[in-house]
């Protein structure tokens, strides 16, 4: 389905953001990217959506390719079009709308029957959205926005949905309640999901498969379960210390990674 190729990405044409970074994703499945701040992870996507000019960013390297079509240099609506939406970080909803207006949005590229067809798929996954469909979208909790930024790009029935940190500043019952309802969108409605997430436990416990990105390059991949049989893994994203005991993550943070991590 996906394929990104060797891809390098670069700001104002000089800061390398991504350097030769290669990634799959096929129909159905949900594969998470992992990796600190910084690391290249939202660039990927943004790339994938054709989103990098408004940071004058530019691909100045490598394929990006839908089922064997390239996605690179096409305009943003036109991506949306052959079924690839992002949903990305900070929600980035139109405050004074309301909910469904909010959603309409999201399903323009289709007829109005389609639509609507849509709205009452989105509701079903999300019946809280439902019940605040006439609420200016501004007055929303944040797990609530979420749930409409999604639900927004599921009005477009994509195939491939793009997820930019959704737990961000998220209860832990919310988060729990929107990961379900990707999970179930995977399983029940095939639809492949590329998700960012700093939540590595979390990440790992919906994905089907994983890549870690540093310094813009993949420098690990594979199963959730075997990456997080990983030392390294389990001491830098887990959490975790060599004798089993979870770290406290402040001593994590500022720890050094292992030179063979960027070999």
């Amino acid at each position: 389905m996906l394929n990104v190729n060797n891809v390098q990405i670069v700001y104002d044409n000089v800061i390398e953001a991504v350097r030769d970074a290669s990634l799959s994703v096929d129909e159905g499945q949900i594969v998470t990217l992992l990796g600190s701040n910084g690391a290249g992870k939202s660039t990927i996507l943004k790339g994938i959506s054709g989103v990098l000019y408004p940071e004058d960013g530019d691909i100045i390297g490598g394929t990006i390719t839908l089922n064997g079509e390239s996605l690179i240099g096409r305009k943003p609506d036109e991506i949306v079009r052959s079924g690839v939406v992002m949903v990305p970080e900070g929600r980035q909803l139109f405050e004074p709308l309301t909910v469904e207006e909010n959603l309409m949005m999201g399903g323009i590229t289709r007829s109005r029957s389609g639509a609507t067809e849509a709205l009452e798929n989105v509701f079903d996954i999300f019946p809280r959205v439902k019940e605040k469909r006439s609420t200016i979208a501004g007055y929303l909790s944040g797990g609530e926005q979420q749930m409409v930024a999604i639900g927004r790009a599921l009005m477009s029935s994509p195939r491939l949905l793009m997820l930019d940190e959704p737990s961000l500043g998220l209860a832990p019952q919310i988060i729990a309640e929107i990961f379900a309802a990707v999970s179930d969108l995977s399983k029940q409605n095939n639809v492949s999901v590329l998700l960012v997430e700093q939540n590595a436990e979390l990440a790992l416990s919906i994905a089907s498969y994983a890549y870690i990105i540093e310094n813009g390059r993949v420098v690990m991949d594979g199963p959730p379960d075997k990456l997080m049989d990983n030392e390294d893994v389990k001491e830098f994203y887990l959490g975790f210390s060599e004798s089993g005991h979870r770290r406290n993550m402040r001593d994590v943070k500022h720890y050094k990674r292992r030179k063979r991590w960027l070999s």
